[in-house]
């Protein structure tokens, strides 16, 4: 398997959002945060890696919401593309680049990778029925066209693709096509129009071949996966527009026609990671050692509903390129839904049901330590999770804060009152003592372990242990009580707690950064912070500890509790559908 691989780097990539919304919570538990978790552990670590992200800016969607608000396309990209980065960037979601589809520079990475297949023999043009409108004189890509599902009776079906069901259909099997653009209220007719195939079923046994070798990817992602691989055909990578890439071709037949964004979006990576090298390196040929350099190890994050296009497509994609490295591991996440306290069900996130919580709401309202912890306690890892606002307040309060936060607190108060601000000198260890301090580098080791395996919840679930533990044994020693009678035990006591809040600070980095880097600050204690070039391994220094005589910070609160009543007011606004 290729987890037993040793590489030199990491590439990490989240799907790239589409511009024509903003993100929610259900999109940054699907690709982002798990993203970012593991990111920030790699860099902790001294392991080179690098985080790419941005917008995909392309496609039917977003020229449909200009038309209806009577703008032009940029103007809605524009939009979308400054609230999500500075969402993204509020929660702490650590991008070595934000980039985004519009750029020139990404057109000529779409086209290099179209003119290479095309080259190979792997595209080729074929006539298809299309709808189209003799009112606006267009064809109809998609969403421009509305009906009856031929599957399940929907009845706000786009031209291609049911929203209810998931079903893929052709054009001519839309029941009751509508034109969905202002100002046309005619009926569509079906058309021939002219386009070009990506020839997936060339790639058929390399697909398969390189799916086999990955035993250790989740079973939604390789179920997936190798469904599609197993009936592979040609797909259409054009669409009747004037928004998206140029196909590169001298032909009179492009004219109105634009490479397709599934096709481009996914090159969206190789751009942004183009333009790093330019910006952070001065190199414009950087990129190519994290694209083709078979020591290399490429990661996708991504939603569940983004498999086919990064597990089979854009390999398939990459195959036909000749010398790019194959994603190594497609880490899918289930969905995030909104638990409804009326019905007791988990619903579907939906735009028109007003139950979807958008990130720049919520960053309004709550630090981003509690969203992240919170999200990632529930991370839909193996099967969908739903956001519940009573869970929220529990966990946060009764996990983050109450075990992990108040024994660091009250561990550092107790020695900084007692022992001059300093990590005080122990006497000899008990059997006690000993059994947790050994056991630190061992739960270290289990969270990193659960990180690397892409098991977040798993590894939140470590990081709590290591505070329960803890607090079971302050407890235990009772140290306001021994410091009445026998200074010596509490010294040994208040050291050993601190051995334990250091390991906890270098433990918090990927899941609450701001708590991790205020616990630094009272500790003294310096985190690496990494990146593309590697660093020094500040996951192992934690295990070193911190000695005797170390000097101490007054001590503050990391996590401030949630108020009850607080919670349960944006509750109910997030009800009356106000939590965009």
């Amino acid at each position: 398997m290729s987890i037993e691989k040793t590489f030199a780097r990491t590439l990490v990539t989240s799907a790239l959002p589409y511009a024509n919304g903003y993100i929610h919570l259900g999109h940054i538990a699907g690709a982002y945060l798990p993203a970012d978790i593991y990111v920030r552990f790699k860099r902790l670590s001294g392991q080179p890696v690098l985080y790419i992200g941005g917008s995909d800016e392309y496609g039917v969607p977003i020229t449909l919401t200009a038309l209806k608000e009577g703008i032009l396309p940029k103007e809605v990209i524009d939009r979308y593309h400054s609230a999500n980065t500075e969402a993204f960037e509020r929660l702490g979601i650590s991008y070595d680049i934000y980039g985004r589809t519009s750029w020139d520079l990404h057109s000529d990475t779409t086209q290099a990778f179209f003119t290479k297949l095309l080259k190979g023999g792997h595209i080729d043009q074929q006539s298809m029925e299309l709808w189209f409108s003799e009112q606006s004189q267009k064809f109809l890509p998609d969403r421009y066209v509305k009906g009856t599902c031929p599957k399940c009776g929907y009845e706000d079906a786009t031209g291609d693709e049911c929203e209810n069901c998931g079903a893929q259909y052709a054009a001519h099997d839309l029941i009751n096509p509508r034109v969905n653009i202002p100002n046309d209220s005619s009926t569509p007719v079906l058309r021939d129009s002219k386009h070009w195939f990506l020839r997936l079923q060339d790639f058929s046994a390399q697909l398969k071949e390189w799916l086999d070798g990955h035993d250790e990817w989740r079973a939604n992602v390789k179920g997936i996966a190798n469904g599609w691989v197993s009936e592979l055909r040609a797909r259409c990578i054009t669409r009747d527009t004037d928004w998206g890439v140029p196909i590169p071709l001298d032909d009179a037949e492009v004219e109105g026609k634009r490479i397709y964004v599934w096709f481009d979006a996914p090159i969206g990576y190789v751009t942004n990671t183009r333009q790093w090298g330019i910006d952070a390196k001065g190199d414009s040929c950087a990129w190519e050692l994290w694209w083709k350099d078979q020591s290399t190890r490429m990661i996708h994050f991504i939603g569940k509903d983004n498999v086919p296009f990064h597990a089979v497509i854009f390999p398939a994609m990459l195959m036909g390129q000749g010398d790019y490295i194959l994603p190594d591991n497609v880490v899918g996440n289930e969905y995030l839904n909104v638990y409804n306290r009326a019905t007791g069900k988990a619903e579907k996130g939906s735009k028109s049901k007003g139950n979807m919580i958008s990130v720049r709401w919520f960053i309004e309202r709550f630090s981003r330590d509690a969203i992240r912890y919170y999200i990632c306690a529930i991370m839909p890892e193996g099967k969908d999770a739903a956001f519940d606002w009573d869970e929220f307040l529990n966990r946060y309060n009764g996990e983050l804060c109450d075990v992990v936060g108040n024994f660091v607190h009250r561990s550092l108060t107790m020695t900084v009152k007692n022992f001059e601000s300093k990590v005080p000198e122990p006497g000899a260890f008990d059997d006690e003592d000993r059994a947790l301090l050994d056991s630190l580098p061992v739960q270290l080791d289990g969270i990193a372990e659960s990180i690397e395996n892409f098991r977040f919840r798993q590894a939140s679930e470590r990081l709590i242990d290591i505070g329960r533990r803890a607090n079971v044994y302050f407890d235990g020693k009772a140290p306001w009580t021994t410091r009445k009678t026998d200074m010596v035990r509490t010294a040994t006591t208040l050291y050993v707690c601190c051995q334990v809040v250091r390991a906890l600070c270098t433990a918090l980095v990927p899941f609450t950064p701001d708590g991790a880097a205020k616990l630094a600050g009272i500790l003294g204690v310096s985190l690496p912070v990494g990146g593309p070039d590697g660093g020094d391994d500040g996951w192992n220094a934690a295990k070193e500890g911190l000695p005797a005589g170390t000097p101490l910070q007054q001590p503050e609160v990391l996590f401030p509790k949630l108020d009850p009543e607080v919670v349960e007011a944006l509750a109910v606004e997030h009800a009356a559908g106000q939590a965009t």
